[in-house]
C-alpha cells in the first residue's frame, strides 16, 4: 500500500525570507516524517513578482504579453530552488521543478491561462523513489513551448490541480492566516475561525469577496473533491478543512468586497455597455434595474476602462462596498437583516439575491459597521427571525 499523498502549497509571505524558508521546511519534513508522500507548490517570495512586474512597466507601460510571462515565471524559480537546496542540506532528499520541465500544459491565454495535463508521472516516479517533490506554482506551457501564467492566485490553483490529477489525500494551504474566518478579523474583531466548511459555502465566499482562497482552487477541489486545509505557516494548528458538497451552516459566514463602483446607464444603452464590458474583460458582479436606469457593479480599477469608452453614457456613478451573507438561511433573513441595519442607521443603497447568499450594496464609509452588526445577530447571537423576502429600508 502507497503512503498517503499529500500537496502542500506555500505563499509568497511564507517564502519572504531564507529564514522563513527553513520554517516551511520543517513544515514538509514534518509531513514527510508522518508517513506521507510529499509534493510542495510555491509562489514567488513576497513582493517579487510585483518587483519584477515594476521592471517590466519601466521598459514599456504596456509589455508584450509573452515576455511579461517569462519575466514574471522567475519569481517562483528563485523559491523552488532555495527550498530544494533548504531540504537537501536538512537531510533530505528534494527536486526542483518548473512548470515547462514538468509539461504542466496550459491554454494560450497569456497573463491568465488554464491548466489543461500536467506530466503527473514524472511525479509519481519521484515521490515513490522516496523523493520530496517541489514545483514552481502560478506558471505552466502552452502547446506552442512559450511560458505562460496562471493570474491572480495561480499558485494555490496550481496546487490544487496537481492534487487532483494525483488524486491526493489532501491539498494544505498554508497562508499567514490559520484558517478560514467566520468574516475579515480585520473588520470584525469577534470572528470566529471554521473547523470545517463545505464546498458550495466557500465557492460562494470567495466569490463575493472573502480573500483566503483563489475561486478558481475552490470550483477545481469542490468539482474534483480535493479535501482543502487552510493553515497557518506560523502557527501550529489544524486550519480549516475545506470537504463536502452540502451546505452545514445556516450563516456560515460574511463576505466583504469594498472598492466597487456602482454605474448607472440608460436602460437603451446597456447590452453595448455589457458587449463593452465584455470586450474589456471587465468582470460585473451584478446588474440593478429601477424604472428609470439600469447599474451595473463593478470593481473599482476596471470603473476607468469602463469610463474611458463610455463616460458620456454614464448617468451616474459612486463608490459603493458589498456585504453578503452566505449561507442556507441567508435568503430567509432577508427582511430581518434590513431591519438590523435600519436599526443601527445603516441605509441600503440595493440588494440581491443568489443560492446560498444574500448581498447588500452599502456606502463604503457604512461597511465596517454592517458587517459587525449582521456578525453579531448570526454568528455571535445566532438570532434568525424569519420576516419573509420583503424589500425595504433602502436608499
Amino acid at each position: 500500500m502507497k503512503n498517503p499523498l499529500i500537496v502542500q502549497k506555500f505563499g509568497g509571505t511564507s517564502m519572504g525570507s531564507v529564514e522563513r524558508i527553513h520554517l516551511v521546511a520543517q513544515h514538509v519534513i514534518d509531513a514527510k516524517n508522518d508517513g506521507n508522500q510529499v509534493v510542495v507548490v510555491v509562489s514567488a517570495m513576497s513582493g517579487e513578482t510585483n518587483r519584477l512586474l515594476d521592471l517590466a512597466h519601466q521598459v514599456d507601460k504596456v509589455p508584450n504579453a509573452r515576455e511579461l510571462d517569462v519575466i514574471l515565471s522567475a519569481g517562483e524559480q528563485v523559491s523552488m530552488a532555495l527550498l530544494a537546496m533548504t531540504l537537501n542540506k536538512m537531510g533530505y532528499s528534494a527536486r526542483s521543478f518548473t512548470g515547462t520541465q514538468l509539461g504542466i500544459v496550459t491554454t494560450n491565454q497569456h497573463n491568465d491561462a488554464t491548466i489543461q495535463k500536467a506530466d503527473t508521472a514524472k511525479i509519481q516516479q519521484l515521490l515513490d523513489e522516496d523523493m520530496i517533490v517541489i514545483v514552481a506554482g502560478f506558471q505552466g506551457v502552452n502547446e506552442n513551448g512559450d511560458i505562460t501564467t496562471l493570474g491572480r492566485g495561480g499558485s494555490d490553483t496550481t496546487a490544487v490541480t496537481l492534487a487532483g490529477m494525483l488524486a491526493a489525500d489532501e491539498c494544505q494551504i498554508f497562508t499567514d492566516v490559520d484558517g478560514i474566518y467566520s468574516c475579515d478579523p480585520r473588520i470584525v474583531g469577534n470572528a470566529r475561525k471554521l473547523e470545517v466548511v463545505d464546498f458550495p459555502s466557500m465557492e460562494e465566499m470567495a466569490r463575493k469577496g472573502a480573500k483566503v482562497l483563489h475561486l478558481p482552487c475552490v470550483q477545481y477541489a469542490w468539482q474534483y473533491q480535493v479535501p482543502l486545509r487552510v493553515l497557518s505557516t506560523f502557527e501550529q494548528n489544524e486550519g480549516t478543512l475545506i470537504r463536502g458538497d452540502t451546505t452545514q451552516h445556516d450563516v456560515c459566514g460574511i463576505a466583504i468586497q469594498k472598492n466597487m463602483m456602482k454605474l448607472s446607464f440608460e436602460p437603451h444603452h446597456f447590452d453595448t455597455v455589457l458587449k463593452q464590458c465584455h470586450l474589456l474583460g471587465i468582470d460585473v458582479w451584478n446588474v440593478i434595474g429601477d424604472t428609470e436606469f439600469t447599474a451595473l457593479l463593478i470593481k473599482q480599477d476596471a470603473s476607468a476602462k469602463l469610463t474611458l469608452v463610455f463616460g458620456d453614457k454614464i448617468r451616474n456613478s459612486k463608490p459603493v462596498s458589498l456585504l453578503t451573507i452566505v449561507g442556507k438561511r441567508a435568503n430567509d433573513l432577508v427582511e430581518s437583516t434590513y431591519q438590523l441595519l435600519c436599526s443601527a442607521n445603516i441605509l441600503i443603497d440595493s440588494g440581491y439575491s443568489d443560492n446560498l447568499s444574500h448581498s447588500l450594496v452599502i456606502a463604503p464609509e457604512q461597511i465596517d459597521k454592517a458587517a459587525n452588526v449582521i456578525h453579531e445577530a448570526y454568528v455571535i447571537s445566532g438570532s434568525f427571525v424569519d420576516h419573509g423576502p420583503k424589500q425595504r429600508f433602502m436608499g
